[in-house]
């Protein structure tokens, strides 16, 4: 049975940092994408940043180029998010992702259950 479980969110100030992490039990991280999508109050979700195990590859929402870092642990079978600069928007339920076919959401078969950030001023 494949699960992906989320920790590491909380209550930030604007400027500050969070590292997410997904652990990942039941499947190997490998061929497929993994990714971190978000969702506000309100809004629909959307896709932060992606990576392709087998191809190396890497991908980000312009929204958060430049702030966010995608990753993986092999070793741990775990996806790390590590967040900097911090912004309002950015308050959301973050989910990790599995077993994706592309960066859409409606192609990943496998969601954890979310964990939520908080940014304030």
């Amino acid at each position: 049975q494949v699960q992906l479980v989320e920790s590491g969110g909380g209550s930030v100030q604007a400027g500050g940092s969070l590292r997410l992490s997904c652990e990942v039990s039941g499947y190997t991280l490998r061929n497929y994408w993994m990714g971190w999508f978000r969702q506000a109050p309100g809004k629909e979700r959307e896709g932060v940043a992606w990576l392709h195990p087998g191809a190396g590859s890497t991908n980000y929402a312009d929204s958060v180029k430049g702030r966010f870092t995608i990753a993986q642990d092999n070793a741990k079978n775990t996806l790390y998010l590590q967040m900097s600069g911090l912004k309002l928007e950015d308050t959301a339920m973050y989910y990790c992702a599995a077993e994706g076919l592309s960066l859409e959401a409606s192609s990943y078969r496998y969601w954890g259950q979310g964990t939520q950030v908080t940014v304030s001023s």
